[in-house]
């Protein structure tokens, strides 16, 4: 029997690592095991378990393989298989029919990061620009994040990423690398195996990762600025403040040590409840460390004060200098880097600005008929969903699903598998895998532009997302853009050829494009990117060049220095538990939550609760338990945890909504309310009561 034959391939999930792979493909085309691929610097061979078994999902009988059209009540899940020329002529039906009666706004094709490709994930702007259809603001995750990096540097960008292997310090803050960046704790090891380094993790609940750290900080929810800020008062006390770095780089320091002097570690430890021997220490590591390398994750910022939570912990390596070392400075995202040209793909040259924008988040809102999420225009009607499932991962579920059950809306989602979002269309239509399709992906967590290309045959008759978006623009006659007769090689080819970045010959050769910037530039020496060069401890909070669509929140109210800022959804008498919906190792969002064996891993969803707190509510190990606030309540079992700050409760993963026992998933809990200044969703920052079921 012939050996597989190693391809390279890249992850397309919604993770900073994209990894870079290396699959293995039998004689047959079938897909054996994946690895990480030991020639790209930042994966150095290592992936995460989930996608090293891949081939679950591929070959999973699930699998959704031809075009199907709803023939019972919505949510029912009874569907007849038609056609895909019935299937699309019936989509574009619909959607001219909510553009006759309502203007094209009314439709709104919706969309995520199921795919971080970007042909296929983002040609389906092209087909909403070309009609006129709704534009999407994209609010589910990176808002509060990016603008409160950009609010300090004025630009996503940050040190080489693979600086952290020769850090003396890597302080990972608000993410759970051990099982969502499995490559940044591969580089933080190899610091302190070589080095000698440090490893600080900072979360809300002890984490695989604070469990491997060398010093692990387990603070209350939306408290992180609190410490920043603490922090910072220590470095300037204690003499450890970069004076020189702080009068060339930095826009206010005699400002900011005056403001900082007013919060001592004894003013933070009252607000996150870490002691203040542990605050001094941590402190003092990072002042003694000039090479401490900030690794800045985006948990943190899913909190109401999560931007301002975002700049707090960034200022630090500028109080200490930490930039103007290898292995130092603060980074979060790396998006600034890749100048790709996607104007073909996204069909830019059509954009009428004068179209509404929907925000993502508030799709609740949008499908119910709230006027300010509507922007004031008419009922959305008709919808094209791809790459994600509002139904589980959007918050204000009970609004969601009554939004989707209208008989007056028209769903057409195209998947892999049936979700609770397919359920609800009126036409489904089987979508093909990663390593069933062309595509090209960029790091976000590192510097390299990578292929995904077309490995083996996708089941029965599974359609790519670039297809589907052509062949409704042909039947709906949008205008016209050479973008619709193009293949996704195409594509590619033409995006690399318009940034300068070769061809798609070249990378196919090649495997990845390595776009890290000069270290000077990573590290801000020749000065940070605003006009006066300086990093900006007080930020004009409204003029962050961020995405957005314009401010909103309580944007007025944000602090001009970094502060902790109690706007958080705080504990009561009503609702004394503070809830955190993180990440489970084995799922990524709602992607693998069909996957038999990351089903395994998991076993159920549970809710995470310290013994005192258990104790106190006369509640046992393994209870079903019922948790609720005013948006709704949800059934899940208890599952006692060691080292929970008392009044905090963990739910990880976005489980199937019908694994929980009365069809309620935990977004059910969660708010669609705007984080100031430019949005997103606080998934993070929910107060809830807990009872017996």
């Amino acid at each position: 029997m012939n050996a597989p034959v190693l391809r390279a391939s890249a992850c397309p999930h919604d993770c900073p690592s994209t990894c870079a792979l290396e699959v293995e493909v039998g004689a047959d085309g079938r897909i054996g095991r994946l690895r990480g691929a030991k020639g790209n610097a930042y994966t150095a061979g290592v992936i995460c378990a989930k996608v090293a078994r891949y081939a679950d999902r591929l070959y999973h009988p699930d699998r959704l393989t031809k075009p199907l059209r709803r023939v019972g009540p919505k949510g029912e899940g009874r569907f007849e298989e038609i056609s895909w020329d019935e299937a699309l002529d019936a989509v574009a039906e619909a959607f001219l029919k909510a553009e006759a009666a309502h203007g094209a706004e009314s439709v709104w094709p919706y969309h995520y990061a199921g795919t971080m490709g970007l042909v296929q994930r983002d040609s389906i702007h092209r087909l909403r620009h070309a009609k006129g259809y709704s534009r999407q603001f994209d609010t589910i995750c990176t808002n509060p994040a990016w603008t409160g990096y950009i609010a300090g540097t004025g630009r996503l960008a940050g040190p080489d990423p693979r600086e952290i292997a020769r850090a003396d310090a890597v302080v990972i803050w608000g993410t759970n690398a051990v099982s969502t960046q499995v490559n940044v704790m591969t580089h933080a090891i190899t610091a302190r195996k070589s080095r000698g380094a440090k490893i600080v993790a900072i979360d809300v609940y002890p984490t695989q990762t604070v469990k491997q750290a060398d010093m692990g900080l387990v603070l209350k929810p939306g408290t992180d600025a609190a410490l920043a800020v603490a922090v910072m008062h220590v470095l300037f006390r204690d003499g450890y403040a970069d004076r020189a770095y702080l009068e060339r780089y930095t826009d206010c320091p005699a400002d900011l040590e005056a403001h900082v002097a007013t919060r001592p570690p004894e003013w933070a430890a009252a607000i996150t409840g870490l002691s203040v021997e542990e605050i001094e220490a941590f402190a003092r590591l990072v002042g003694e460390t000039k090479r401490t390398f900030f690794r800045l994750g985006y948990g943190f910022t899913r909190s109401r004060n999560g931007t301002v939570s975002m700049h707090a912990a960034s200022c630090i390596a500028a109080v200490t200098g930490a930039w103007a070392h290898e292995g130092g400075g603060a980074f979060h995202n790396n998006g600034a880097i890749y100048t790709l040209d996607k104007s073909m793909v996204e069909g830019k040259s059509l954009v009428d600005p004068s179209v509404r924008q929907l925000d993502q988040s508030q799709i609740g809102r949008v499908l119910t008929g709230d006027a300010e999420a509507l922007r004031g225009g008419p009922p959305v009607t008709a919808m094209l969903i791809q790459n994600t499932n509002p139904v589980s991962v959007a918050p204000e579920q009970d609004l969601v699903k009554q939004g989707f059950a209208r008989e007056d809306l028209f769903v057409c989602v195209h998947e892999q598998f049936m979700t609770e979002t397919a359920k609800m269309a009126d036409i489904v239509l089987p979508a093909t895998q990663f390593l069933e399709h062309d595509d090209v992906y960029k790091g976000g967590g590192h510097q390299y532009i990578l292929l995904g290309p077309k490995l083996t045959e996708g089941p029965g008759e599974t359609r790519e997302n670039l297809f589907v978006l052509n062949e409704i623009a042909r039947r709906v006659g949008a205008a016209e853009h050479p973008g619709f007769a193009m293949s996704a090689r195409e594509h590619i080819d033409w995006m690399l050829k318009a940034s300068d970045f070769g061809s798609l010959e070249e990378l196919e050769r090649d495997g990845w494009i390595d776009c890290q910037p000069a270290f000077e530039q990573a590290h801000y020496l020749d000065g940070f990117a605003w006009p006066d060069g300086k990093f900006r401890f007080r930020p004009d909070w409204t003029n962050v060049p961020a995405p957005n669509d314009g401010a909103m929140g309580p944007f007025a109210a944000m602090p001009a220095l970094p502060d902790y800022w109690a706007v958080i959804d705080e504990a009561d008498e009503e609702h004394p538990f503070r809830l955190v919906t993180a990440p489970a190792r084995s799922f990524l969002n709602s992607t693998f939550n069909k996957t038999p064996e990351s089903r395994k891993k998991e076993g159920r969803p549970d809710l995470m609760m310290g013994r005192e707190d258990a104790d106190r509510l006369g509640l046992d190990d393994g209870a079903l338990v019922r948790i609720g606030n005013r948006r709704g309540a949800v059934t899940l079992h208890l599952r006692l945890t060691e080292g929970l700050r008392p009044g905090v409760v963990i739910a990880e993963g976005i489980w199937p909504n019908d694994a929980y026992p009365d069809g309620c998933g935990i977004n059910t809990l969660t708010t669609a309310e705007t984080i100031a200044p430019y949005g997103g969703a606080a998934f993070h920052d929910t107060a809830i009561w807990v009872r017996p079921a």
